[in-house]
């Protein structure tokens, strides 16, 4: 990784170089090359005097990584295992078994797969996670998309409420107190992040929310440090657990 081309286009001749001296190569065909950034050209990278392949996305320890920097595709291409994982378990998850049960076995089984890393996901992009929770308690009813039960009625028929995003917000607020609590270099890289307003070079349209702007939204960055020292104060506040939310009808 480098914020410059010359940059990146030095470190790989400095790994080729080494890598003759031990008699190995690096494979061009399988050696690719990205570009994270607003502007959609190319970068120019040599080996051996052959320019490597330039792509949109690539996957890296299992995660998909695009070139405008977003998690939509892997927000995306998440759902859709999780949905197969679903299926397979289909006759047990739509089965006569106690509905509660049912949806700790979704939350267990399904939701930690989706969820793991949560922390970096965009708040814009999780939209596409609503529609999966929506997707799951409709399955476990056996509720057709053709039957047109509004989301409400779903809801009220599992007893539950809309909890995804709310697991997401936990999860993040989690790790941020667990950073906020030491003295490390993660900890000044975040406090200056967190407490800019403003880039030097504005960009037309809306500026893109960034990891930790649902947390910033609602409190300052000095009164969430604050929390974040109080453990119990922080546990009480983000910590608690987010089991079943029994809807009570009055009707």
């Amino acid at each position: 990784m480098a914020e410059e081309e010359r940059v990146l286009q030095s470190m790989i001749d400095k790994l080729t170089e080494i890598g003759i001296g031990y008699g190995m190569g690096i494979n061009v065909e399988k050696t690719k090359v990205m570009r994270i950034s607003r502007q959609l050209s190319q970068v120019t990278i040599m080996i051996h005097q052959k320019q490597l392949e330039n792509v949109e996305c690539f996957k890296y320890l299992g995660s998909m990584l695009t070139n405008d920097g977003r998690c939509t595709c892997e927000i995306k291409s998440r759902i859709v295992m999780e949905k197969a994982a679903f299926n397979k378990k289909k006759n047990l998850l739509i089965s006569k078994l106690d509905l509660n049960l049912r949806k700790k076995l979704v939350k267990c089984y399904i939701w930690s797969m989706v969820l793991y890393g949560a922390e970096t996901f965009h708040t814009a992009d999780l939209k596409y996670l609503e529609s999966f929770e929506m997707w799951c308690s409709r399955r476990m009813e056996k509720i057709s998309w053709t039957d047109h039960v509004r989301n409400e009625e779903v809801l009220l028929r599992v007893n539950e409420q809309m909890n995804i995003l709310h697991e997401i917000t936990k999860q993040k607020a989690n790790w941020i107190g667990h950073i906020l609590h030491r003295n490390c270099l993660l900890k000044q890289i975040i406090k200056g992040k967190i407490k800019g307003e403003m880039e030097a070079t504005r960009r037309g349209g809306r500026r893109r929310k960034k990891l930790l702007d649902d947390l910033k939204d609602r409190r300052g960055y000095s009164h969430l440090k604050e929390e974040a020292l109080d453990c119990t104060m922080w546990r009480n506040r983000f910590g608690g657990g987010f089991g079943p939310v029994i809807i009570q009808n009055t009707e």
